[in-house]
């Protein structure tokens, strides 16, 4: 798949909400797991936001914890199949707390006049054969964003997690499940990062097929992300 200079495109397309600060803030609202720990979005994602709506009109705001399941941020999550030992799972909704609470306190006294929430998370669910509740937990986080910002007009982008495990059930579940929850809804969108995982990791090393993406990956991905965010807030 081939992907337009994030720069170029936003110095061709008009620019509509270039009134600044004062028509309110388009907020982005970034979580997930180590994917999305690993994205940092002054490289590339916040760049290309500010360029298309200006620099003081955009809010970002991540909040993100390697290794953990949807269940950490959905309230509502249920099993497919009862635990073994219900008591050794972590609290519903948890990070999804923290989260808000981080988002709460970046949009204090500001008129908030879009949200967009960016999802990189999956690759838990998909390890520890989650699949087949992940898809209605993924709608459910979705809803409950919505109610709890008070809008129903909240797009989503969801990056789609890699091909490094497909070929295994709930691993392609989670895939197919993203997929779906992001082409069903008006307000939705989702990103390829199966080829975001060959290269070199942080620490210099080559990677190829890796669970993480490469430090070339992140910057992409964060291009992705912006260009599919504009996108919708254009539609």
């Amino acid at each position: 798949m081939k992907y337009p200079c994030v720069m170029a495109l936003a110095a061709l397309a008009p620019t509509l909400f270039a009134n600044g600060a004062e028509n309110g803030h388009h907020l982005f609202i970034l979580s997930g797991q180590s994917n999305m720990v690993g994205l940092d979005p002054s490289i590339s994602f916040t760049p290309a936001l500010a360029e298309e709506f200006g620099e003081d009109s955009v809010i970002v705001v991540k909040y993100a914890k390697g290794g953990e399941s949807i269940q950490r941020w959905y309230k509502k999550w249920q099993p497919a199949r009862k635990p073994r030992n219900p008591g050794d799972l972590p609290p519903n909704g948890d990070l999804y707390d923290v989260l808000m609470a981080e988002v709460n306190k970046a949009i204090d006294g500001k008129k908030i006049r879009t949200v967009t929430f960016v999802w990189m998370q999956g690759e838990r669910d998909g390890n520890v054969k989650r699949g087949d509740e992940y898809e209605s937990s993924l709608k459910g986080l979705i809803e409950q964003i919505r109610t709890d910002m008070r809008r129903s007009d909240v797009n989503f982008v969801i990056g789609r997690i890699s091909d490094y495990g497909s070929g295994r059930e709930h691993w392609d579940k989670v895939r197919e499940s993203q997929v779906r929850v992001a082409e069903a809804d008006p307000r939705g969108a989702w990103v390829d990062t199966d080829d975001l995982n060959d290269g070199f990791n942080r620490a210099g090393k080559p990677i190829t097929d890796d669970l993480h993406y490469s430090v070339e990956g992140r910057k992409t991905l964060g291009e992705r992300f912006a260009l599919k965010a504009i996108a919708l807030l254009k539609n």
